[in-house]
């Protein structure tokens, strides 16, 4: 550190223009974020992920991606002018680049597409697999809905009275008739677009307050603007590498705001670690480029320890087979590993720069020798090194109280109405609950794989069609089994009889080859995708040979509540392992830098405390609804999202690292010159204003998440505002130094004489450990 300081700081001028350059190359790269990456969720290698891909490339289906228009403000579609506007519609989507086909009720006058209340129907639409993703044909479909629902509002209304235009639509018939879209891929592209939304608005929101508790951190405006500065840049750097990584490896758009939320927060944090120590180098008397390469030497050490454990929690969350986990996993070490490079060269080089001019615009003398935010925290040391018992039982009575409640928490999809109101697609899903009609857009996929040798014909492969259709629409939560022998009416294979089928009904139904046949379950509830992850569970657990009497023939189960019982069991089946890696690899990166076992196992302990209390709050919170209003829940929501615990764990495990390393890193330094019990309180002085100062930016950060539409941006942002809020108050400034002060001597075993402590040069060490001898 003592090299790379010096280096920084005699080629400040170089260090800092390579970062700005890079910062202004990636900046335009960055605003591609939003178009170019993934906003449809995958589980590599699932069944759900296994059936998409049969659909597209084994059959002739032109819906094999499907999403649905839900019409409302029409006739009825069995009259003659709810069927004219219905065919307007419907001319009007087949007629737009990358629709492969639509099913209503001009296509099959089936009685599902009827609504029982007058005035509603809906469309399947198909998407073209060779036009794209469905996400970004997304746009141009709702373009032309918007544009059919203009020309058949003016016909109603005679604003326009074009008689070819208009063929159809009587005056009156449809003055506020609506077309909305939902769907898969629609509701997955609408959610995405909330989260990136709501993630702007939220550093909207969050950047003032963030700059008001600065000045009151830092008491200056230079040095108050420095950390915000290098977070800023950070987090424009890494959302440009990120789309670059999105050339070879796609990621989730999903990654944007936890970059932004980590980016701010742990930006901050090592950055005002940084001036914070720099300024105290100044006070003392040393130079500019002194006071620069001290403080780069001193919060160094620290902030790469700190990284690295933030990093290997981040990096676990690679191994979890879903795009969503991996993209976290991809922005949290990006981020922070940036910051962390920001933190030991761009920042210290700027600082070297700006001299004496880190204090211009002093609004309060916060750093004077009486600083009285340092005295109360030296008063609070005293008093906790005086009282370690009763801090360790006063701080660790709530928190375990707190931590007590993850026992019920329910890691699952939410029950009831969770999605956001204001998106479209799930203002079509309203409509098509009030129609009794919400389960289209949660039909599982069977594909039926035939054995070798068995056409779908044979007698024996119609029969166990037949036998495993009805078993499956036996289930009460089945409103209807659509396959071949359903759409055939005949008892027994008719070659005749499926000749007659329309034109695009048997090549959507059996794949090229005859070997799979397609059958679409569709279920009789809405919505409810807990229960319809059981359903999708439930069927796979048919014996498919022995309910239709055909050995050899297998179920392949897809479909949106497939793929959620598929998401399900990617998290939870890894949850154990990456908790186990995350707390081994934090021990070793710890005892490295610390060369002590006793202070890195302490420091699990407290982190395992700090991560489980904010499990529980979230079960208090959201899945029990318990003063949910106050952030905008209307309903308990029974569940939390399966990746919530997962992310949560990863990401606070490493950020509470940071508290940790500040405070003992400081304590240890201070040993050099005093007994155990002094170390600590003067540790808890110097370290505890940061700490706090720090935590508020980041809980600032994290609550401006909390109040955005979307649920699971919004719980997440909650887990880690407590998590935060507990570890920088009781755990960090009471329970930890209870127990530090109630080891002693014992805390720094086996490596008390030789250890190099963060931010400690070996010369240090040497001379600390000869003046004890």
């Amino acid at each position: 550190m003592n090299s790379l300081a010096g280096f920084v700081v005699r080629h400040r001028r170089w260090v800092i223009a390579s970062w700005v350059v890079l910062a202004a190359v990636l900046s335009p790269i960055a605003a591609r974020l939003d178009t170019d990456l993934e906003v449809a969720s995958k589980v590599t290698g699932s069944e759900a992920a296994l059936v998409d891909s049969v659909l597209t490339t084994h059959f002739d289906s032109p819906f094999a991606r499907f999403a649905v228009v839900v019409v409302t403000g029409i006739p009825r579609v069995d009259t003659p002018t709810g069927g004219a506007i219905l065919a307007l519609i419907d001319s009007g989507i087949v007629a737009r680049p990358g629709v492969s086909g639509t099913v209503s009720y001009l296509t099959t006058r089936d009685s599902m597409f009827v609504s029982p209340n007058a005035g509603a129907t809906f469309l399947v639409v198909g998407i073209d697999p060779k036009a794209g993703r469905a996400d970004a044909l997304l746009t141009s479909f709702r373009q032309a809905t918007a544009a059919i629902r203009a020309l058949i509002r003016d016909c109603s209304t005679n604003q326009r009275r074009d008689a070819v235009a208009c063929v159809g639509v009587a005056p009156g018939s449809a003055p506020a008739v609506e077309l909305r879209w939902t769907g898969v891929a629609p509701l997955n592209a609408d959610l995405r677009s909330l989260s990136v939304s709501d993630g702007q608005r939220a550093e909207i929101r969050v950047l003032p307050l963030t700059i008001v508790l600065l000045l009151l951190a830092t008491g200056a405006l230079v040095a108050a603007l420095l950390p915000l500065a290098t977070a800023s840049l950070a987090i424009v750097i890494t959302l440009g590498v990120a789309v670059l990584i999105n050339g070879v490896w796609p990621l989730s758009v999903l990654l944007a705001n936890i970059v932004t939320m980590i980016g701010l927060g742990v930006g901050i944090d090592y950055s005002l670690l940084t001036v914070s120590r720099f300024r105290e180098a100044l006070r003392s008397g040393l130079s500019s480029d002194e006071a620069a390469v001290t403080a780069s030497r001193q919060a160094g050490m620290t902030i790469l320890t700190s990284g690295a454990a933030v990093m290997i929690g981040f990096g676990a969350m690679l191994f979890v087979p879903t795009n969503e986990c991996q993209s976290i996993g991809v922005g949290g070490i990006v981020v922070i590993g940036t910051t962390v490079l920001m933190a030991i060269t761009f920042l210290p080089a700027l600082l070297a720069t700006l001299g004496t001019r880190v204090d211009r615009g002093q609004v309060m003398r916060l750093h004077a020798a009486s600083n009285p935010l340092e005295g109360w925290w030296r008063r609070w040391g005293t008093w906790v090194v005086a009282h370690p018992w009763t801090a360790l039982i006063a701080g660790s009575l709530p928190v375990l109280l707190l931590a007590s409640q993850a026992t019920r928490l329910n890691s699952d999809l939410p029950r009831g109405d969770w999605l956001p109101r204001e998106i479209e697609s799930a203002r079509a899903i309203t409509d098509l609950a009030a129609m009794k009609r919400d389960g289209v857009i949660s039909t599982i996929r069977i594909v039926l794989v035939l054995p070798t040798g068995a056409a779908p014909l044979d007698e024996s492969a119609w029969q166990a069609v037949r036998k495993i259709s009805a078993r499956i629409a036996s289930d009460s939560r089945v409103a209807r089994v659509q396959s071949l022998v359903s759409v055939v009416p005949t008892e027994h294979p008719s070659p005749m009889a499926i000749s007659m089928l329309p034109p695009g009904v048997l090549p959507t139904l059996v794949s090229r080859d005859g070997s799979e046949l397609l059958l679409d379950v569709f279920p009789s509830t809405g919505p409810d995708f807990s229960d319809l992850t059981k359903l999708a569970r439930t069927i796979r657990e048919l014996d498919a040979g022995a309910v239709g009497g055909l050995p050899g023939v297998r179920l392949l189960v897809g479909g949106l509540p497939a793929f959620n019982a598929d998401y399900r069991t990617a998290i939870n089946s890894r949850f154990a392992t990456i908790v186990l890696s995350v707390v081994g690899l934090t021990l070793v990166a710890l005892m490295i830098g610390f060369r002590s076992l006793l202070v890195p196992i302490k420091a699990l302990v407290l982190n395992l405390l700090s991560v489980t209390a904010s499990y529980g709050a979230v079960v208090l919170v959201f899945q029990d609804g318990h003063m949910g209003g106050l952030i905008g829940l209307d309903q308990p929501m029974n569940a939390v999202f399966p990746s919530v615990p997962l992310i949560v764990f990863c990401t606070v495990f490493g950020l509470s690292m940071d508290y940790e390393v500040f405070l003992v890193g400081r304590i240890a330094e201070a040993r050099r010159t005093m007994g155990e019990r002094e170390a600590v309180v003067e540790g808890l002085a110097r370290t505890g204003g940061v700490i706090t100062s720090a935590a508020a930016i980041m809980i600032a950060v994290f609550s401006a998440f909390t109040m955005g539409a979307f649920l699971f941006v919004k719980s997440l942002g909650f887990a880690l505002v407590v998590a935060v809020l507990l570890d920088a108050t009781i755990v960090r400034m009471a329970i930890g130094p209870a127990l530090l002060v109630l080891a002693g001597k014992w805390n720094w075993w086996p490596g008390d004489r030789n250890v190099n402590f963060p931010g400690e040069t070996r010369s240090n060490a040497t001379h600390r450990s000869t003046r004890r001898s």
